[in-house]
């Protein structure tokens, strides 16, 4: 039996939504959040997540503000628009898209933002409060979403085996500090590019979740029956016959997969839409605290 769907799309419209509602709440109260995007470069795929993320914030009701610098910006200049934007009270949630020009220090520039403002989760503070398990920090926008699709899924964790494919500070770590905080108490194993026996950790996996950027990686052979398995990665594959001759392919081979799991992600569709829901959230949460304060 074709394992079942988990929709993405309507878990986001149902966050948006919930967002849209307290944004409202918030203006009333005289504070309209702000988020900020930078955008350095031309990058394609860049540029349309920036402007999804702009047509996200005014849905919401929020302030969005777009800043685009050339490809040639220097460090220097970036950084001080980051400087700019820290100072800005109309701003209460700010990222510098990635990748950058190789002319500027990525790590450099995420350290330079407010960590009150950061509302992609990539400071160091608020890496670490995730890490011990404060709550007043932020969290990367796509682990967080992977939570709220669990949640809202139903898909049980408290002592589920999860088996994270991918080791990146933006996915794979944060999303096993969520996973082992109390309260979803789920045991986490991590596997990366030095893992032996690969399929021998994926195949014990509850709960799978892939994240390493290959295309169609994941197999049948590699997925316990009835698993959950979450699909992170969204690839560009080379398709001829399609429109734009290329297709989009997550990090699961979803037909062979779906014939296997019990529930799976697809691609488009999945986790994507999550990553701007929560975006937004956590930019409520970052102007809320402003008007607590």
């Amino acid at each position: 039996m074709p394992a079942e769907l988990m929709d993405g799309i309507a878990v986001a419209r149902a966050i948006r939504a919930e967002v849209a509602a307290a944004v409202l709440v918030q203006r009333a109260r005289g504070v309209v959040p702000g988020l900020a995007v930078v955008l350095v470069g031309e990058d394609a795929a860049s540029a349309v997540y920036v402007r999804n993320k702009g047509r996200a914030c005014e849905e919401a009701g929020m302030h969005s503000v777009t800043i685009r610098m050339p490809a040639t910006a220097s460090q220097s200049e970036l950084l001080s628009v980051v400087d700019r934007l820290n100072a800005d009270p109309a701003i209460h949630g700010m990222l510098v898209q990635m990748p950058l020009p190789k002319q500027c220090n990525a790590d450099e520039v995420i350290r330079r933002i407010d960590p009150a403002k950061d509302v992609d989760g990539f400071h160091p503070i608020n890496a670490g409060k995730l890490i011990i398990g404060e709550t007043d920090g932020f969290a990367p926008c796509t682990p967080a979403g992977v939570m709220e699709l669990l949640r809202r899924c139903k898909v049980p964790t408290v002592g589920a085996e999860v088996v994270i494919v991918g080791r990146s500070n933006i996915v794979g770590k944060p999303m096993a500090s969520l996973l082992v905080q109390p309260g979803v108490d789920a045991t986490v194993t991590i596997c990366h590019s030095r893992t032996r026996d690969l399929h021998a950790h994926t195949r014990r996996a509850d709960i799978l979740i892939a994240a390493l950027g290959r295309p169609r990686f994941v197999t049948a052979d590699m997925v316990k029956p009835g698993a959950t398995v979450i699909d992170v990665g969204i690839n560009r594959v080379d398709e001829p016959r399609a429109k734009n001759g290329y297709v989009l392919a997550g990090d699961v081979d979803f037909v062979s997969v779906s014939e296997v799991a019990g529930r799976i992600t697809p691609v488009p569709g999945g986790v994507g839409p999550l990553t701007i829901a929560m975006l937004l959230r956590s930019t409520l949460m970052a102007a809320a605290r402003v008007s607590v304060a």
